[in-house]
């Protein structure tokens, strides 16, 4: 009876989790479906590109590794070898666009930790606490951007019957339902693990606690989680402005800021999906048409997604061999 009771228990987590991430991915496959003749307009729109701007935005895209390097230095006391960090930054982007909601990622950077003498629990905490910072960060910089261009964003272009996710309810629906099973596993997560939880916060806030004594480690820990959201703005910023899109700035920035900490809720691989469509309506609600806001998201994804994946993917493969993760 208990087995049957656990392998019931089994199987509904992982039905759960399994929904939590095909239902963004199907319903961002029914929208673009019903929008290909516009994607592949953007995509035309994004070939004849800007190609300095673009130029701009792949090195935007390096330095988010390097300060997500960064991130993790701040986050251990240890000194860690910094050409290794920057490759394991690199490594784990890779990973992080296969598994969902950041998990390869971590996986690989747990890994490294690991491998660099630090006990299981302790890379855990320094995860925890760069993915803490990196969570503030994201909002701080969002509220400030707010505060300094509030009319950044036009919500009326959504709101008031323009494009967007208001004329598709089946992406509503399914973002919604994300929302509800990831917060189902979450809750029964919490119940089950209950001590173990409270041990390892435990861990964290004397971690925390330690950092903070370092000013070396503070700013590197504190300043590379604000760094590495604001490389990511200036590449859509770079991409925006290479396919002539008519967003100022502060627009552009405010709709990354805003699409990405919307998207960070649902565990999609790399926020494949659920990035592409908020920036998307973000970019809409800035200002820019249809059109433009496509190609600006096809191009941003293409610099920083698509681009390193095989590079990261043979660096990847070439720290595993050499024993380093």
């Amino acid at each position: 009876m208990s087995i049957a009771r656990n392998e019931g228990a089994g199987w509904q987590r992982t039905s759960a989790r399994s929904m939590a991430v095909v239902l963004p991915v199907v319903a961002v496959a029914a929208l673009v479906t019903s929008k290909w003749a516009m994607i592949n307009t953007s995509a035309g729109q994004l070939g004849s590109a800007d190609g300095e701007w673009i130029a701009v935005a792949c090195l935007a895209a390096f330095m988010t590794w390097v300060f997500s390097a960064t991130a993790l230095q701040g986050a251990v006391i240890e000194r860690l070898p910094s050409g290794l960090l920057l490759a394991a930054q690199f490594a784990a982007s890779a990973a992080n666009h296969i598994l969902p909601a950041g998990v390869g990622g971590n996986a690989v950077n747990l890994r490294f930790l690991v491998r660099r003498g630090l006990t299981p629990t302790r890379s855990v905490a320094a995860l925890a606490v760069r993915a803490g910072a990196a969570a503030i960060g994201r909002i701080a910089l969002l509220l400030a951007v707010l505060g300094l261009f509030p009319g950044a964003l036009h919500l009326h272009r959504v709101i008031g019957g323009g494009p967007g996710l208001p004329r598709h309810p089946l992406v509503i629906a399914g973002v919604a339902a994300a929302i509800v099973a990831g917060g189902v596993v979450l809750i029964r997560c919490a119940r089950r693990l209950r001590d173990r939880l409270r041990d390892f916060l435990g861990s964290v806030a004397h971690d925390v606690r330690v950092l903070h004594g370092n000013r070396a480690r503070v700013a590197a820990l504190w300043g590379g989680s604000l760094a590495f959201p604001a490389m990511h703005a200036a590449v859509l910023v770079s991409v925006a402005r290479a396919v002539h899109a008519p967003v100022p700035v502060s627009g552009v920035v405010v709709a990354y800021l805003f699409a990405s900490t919307a998207a960070g809720w649902l565990p999609t691989p790399a926020g494949l999906g659920s990035l592409d469509a908020a920036l998307g309506l973000a970019l809409i609600t800035a200002g820019a048409s249809a059109v433009a806001a496509t190609s600006a998201v096809l191009g941003y994804r293409l610099v920083t997604t698509w681009l390193p994946l095989m590079p990261g993917v043979l660096v990847l493969a070439m720290l595993v061999r050499r024993r380093e993760l």
